[in-house]
């Protein structure tokens, strides 16, 4: 965990994409607590219109380059952590590929942690003295 979501115009390249899931994963590295191969991401990639966004929502001027990146992550993070990851995936992105900051969109969304499974119907996050035991089949 995260899960992160990418949504951007159709028509960027796999190197253009490939630089953003690199900067976002360095940010969550460096800045979120976030371990060594712990990444899981998808990208949808929108026609003009199926990708509606405000060009100028609170004076910032969005381009066709904008990018909306939606994080889930557990909720056991301070303010400060995440106001670190945004200014962390802001530098990352605008050094490469060479993202304006005005077009980076970022939202985080917590969740408790017994709401992760991945894999083998677990959840890990979840000690196992609070797991709810499976009931024997009926015979």
């Amino acid at each position: 965990m995260p899960l992160s979501r990418i949504s951007l115009r159709k028509g960027k390249s796999a190197a253009y994409r490939k630089a953003i899931v690199d900067g976002l994963y360095k940010a969550m590295r460096d800045t979120f607590d976030v371990p060594e191969n712990d990444f899981f991401m998808t990208f949808s990639e929108l026609d003009a219109d199926s990708f509606i966004y405000s060009r100028d929502y609170l004076d910032i001027a969005r381009s066709d380059d904008f990018v909306v990146i939606q994080l889930t992550v557990s909720n056991t993070r301070p303010q400060a952590k995440k106001l670190a990851l945004y200014r962390a995936i802001a530098q990352n992105l605008t050094a490469n590929p060479g993202l304006r900051p005005e077009d980076i969109f970022i939202n985080l969304v917590e969740v408790l942690p017994e709401n992760w499974s991945f894999g083998h119907g677990l959840a890990q996050y979840v000690k196992p003295e609070t797991t709810v035991k499976t009931l024997e089949p009926a015979r």
